[in-house]
């Protein structure tokens, strides 16, 4: 049997693929936050609660050899999406009842571990389906669909809760519609994957990169140079933004008298969800293009600087209870692109780090070791703030980017690493 052409469709495929990666992620870990501050779960719930929510995403190497042995990648993904549609209803459903903090968290931790499994198999299937030309080629496609789901996500489904809350005078049945519509746009979008995605791995020149031993994949990773200073890089290096990215959306929503903004659902979702994801995108593009041009080395501690100084004007909108919109989109837009342009160079540490036998696997502990050092302080981050108030909590979140930038000196990477022409990374 000749099988399927690598390449074939990609065009249609790679697009709605990421698309569809991207957001049930955005709406498990950010529109969520969103949604239960307008339906008056404090700030430290919030924080707790929303951040375990990473978990998945911290474990889901442990799991990422079963996906690859059992079944096809392509089977696993329309899976995931259809389960995750399911526990979107699910969310829409229960809003109304009285336990409907218990059981929409119940339903997002289905979506999430689905979510992160579809990821798995997801980045299997591209480079099954695609030859590494392709890959590299669509590289910049996939990720301009990813965050074309973080603006939907971020953006339009908050735009739609916000005209439905004003619309009904009711919060509860305005984001019930909302989650109800979201998991029927997560359905259309997982028929639509069945009918675009060619089966692959049916061919017999597909040939599945298996892991050979489950326990030796994780030691050849913990047995690499320099790893303890690596992972505590890796741990360290959004500290401040894991925490930030919690209270945000919070910190612009609480009326003025509680330290916030007392901005509407709409304005949040305006500029969160359109302006910041854009910027967000451009600083993501310019930063692979430095990176690609000139090397790591030369743009780590710029990138490590653009990720955390934006910080100071959240503090500076807390401590002088600046409204005004155009100081508030500012801080929105110099925050999101340095946060794209700063993940690059993290992204790219990443990619080294994985080099050498059992990349694809060692990538996902990585990527696990990155979403940990999401989780844990996003977890704290609602306490802190309710702590030392909105002021305090932004100016502790610019301290938290001290620990990255002192272990910077220490760590070992080839200067012209992610150059083009040096590195197919």
């Amino acid at each position: 049997m000749k099988g399927i052409q690598k390449d074939k469709r990609a065009w249609a495929w790679v697009p709605l693929l990421y698309f569809t990666q991207g957001l049930p992620y955005v709406v498990v870990v950010t529109v969520s936050v969103i949604m239960y501050k307008k339906l008056g779960i404090s700030n430290a719930d919030i924080g707790l609660y929303t951040s375990w929510l990473y978990l998945p995403w911290v474990l889901k190497p442990l799991w990422s050899p079963f996906v690859d042995l059992k079944s096809t990648k392509r089977n696993w993904f329309l899976a995931m999406q259809l389960l995750i549609s399911i526990a979107l209803l699910g969310v829409g459903l229960t809003l109304p009842t009285n336990l409907f903090f218990v059981t929409t968290l119940a339903c997002f931790w289905m979506a999430a571990f689905a979510s992160a499994t579809n990821d798995i198999a997801s980045d299997g299937y591209y480079m099954i389906g695609l030859t590494e030309k392709k890959q590299s080629f669509f590289v910049g496609i996939r990720s301009t669909f990813y965050r074309l789901a973080m603006v939907t996500g971020e953006g339009l489904i908050v735009i739609l809760a916000g005209f439905l809350e004003n619309h009904y005078g009711d919060n509860t049945k305005a984001w019930s519609v909302t989650m109800t519509a979201t998991a029927f746009l997560m359905l259309g979008l997982t028929i639509s994957n069945f009918f675009a995605a060619p089966k692959y791995e049916s061919s017999a020149n597909i040939v599945l990169d298996k892991p050979k031993g489950f326990l030796e994949v994780f030691v050849s990773f913990f047995k690499k140079p320099n790893i303890g200073i690596a992972l505590a890089f890796i741990l360290t290096y959004r500290l401040g933004e894991s925490q930030l990215v919690k209270m945000a959306a919070p910190f612009l929503l609480d009326p003025v008298e509680k330290g916030g903004l007392g901005y509407s659902t709409e304005q949040l979702g305006t500029i969160f969800g359109t302006v910041g994801v854009i910027m967000l995108s451009v600083g993501g593009i310019l930063g692979g293009i430095l990176i690609s041009r000139d090397g790591l080395k030369k743009w780590m501690l710029p990138m490590i600087l653009s990720l955390n100084v934006p910080n100071i004007l959240y503090a500076i909108l807390a401590l002088t209870k600046t409204t005004n919109i155009v100081a508030v989109t500012t801080t929105v837009v110099f925050e999101k692109f340095g946060y794209g342009f700063g993940f690059a160079a993290f992204l790219m540490y990443l990619i080294y780090i994985a080099e050498g036998k059992s990349k694809t696997s060692h990538y996902a502990i990585a990527t696990g070791f990155m979403a940990l050092g999401m989780m844990l302080p996003g977890m704290l981050s609602g306490f802190m703030q309710e702590w030392l108030g909105y002021g305090g909590f932004f100016i502790w979140v610019v301290i938290a980017a001290l620990p990255a930038l002192l272990l910077l000196p220490f760590l070992k990477y080839p200067a012209d690493y992610g150059k083009k022409g040096v590195s197919d990374a």
